[in-house]
């Protein structure tokens, strides 16, 4: 008796949107049997990215480093997180459990992420309302703070356009 007596496979082969089908479906049984010999084959669970304030941070950067991936930590708020939480600077994967647990708790004192992100939007928002200068210059994608605009400020206003000389 072959193990796929209980089962029942069509004979046929189908097509479906160009890609040939090249058997019959598995049984579930056999399917199980597979996935268990597979799942003892496989390496042990490894964590690849500690999260702290929402954002996977590096493993294998110093922390220092790692933290300023979390939007609205940068070179200097990371040092004063480690100074506050009294963590020397060694690479993430290298933290105890307590040592990360104390790092999002020092973090979450920040203001980080979504809120940093909508605060910095409504205050432009607040700008463009009330049609201030710096409001009218965020409206038309053009710098805000004093710098020229005839050459450079690429990055704001765009590809460059040519435009064609007037006939005289």
């Amino acid at each position: 008796m072959s193990s796929s007596a209980g089962c029942q496979q069509p004979v046929t082969l189908r097509r479906f949107e160009g890609f040939k089908a090249t058997g019959a479906p598995q049984c579930a049984h056999l399917v199980t049997a597979r996935s268990r010999q597979a799942a003892a084959q496989r390496a042990p669970l490894r964590i690849w990215a500690a999260r702290v304030g929402g954002v996977e941070i590096p493993n294998k950067k110093m922390i220092e480093f790692s933290l300023q991936y979390v939007y609205g930590i940068g070179h200097t708020t990371a040092k004063a997180i480690l100074a506050e939480t009294g963590i020397e600077n060694k690479r993430t994967y290298d933290l105890s459990e307590e040592e990360l647990t104390s790092l999002r708790d020092e973090v979450e004192k920040y203001s980080i992420e979504g809120d940093l992100r909508r605060f910095n939007a409504l205050n432009i928002k607040r700008l463009k309302d009330i049609q201030c200068y710096r409001g009218r210059r965020h409206m038309m994608n053009l710098p805000c703070h004093g710098q020229r605009t005839k050459t450079n400020a690429r990055t704001r206003k765009g590809k460059a356009r040519t435009v064609p000389n007037k006939k005289k």
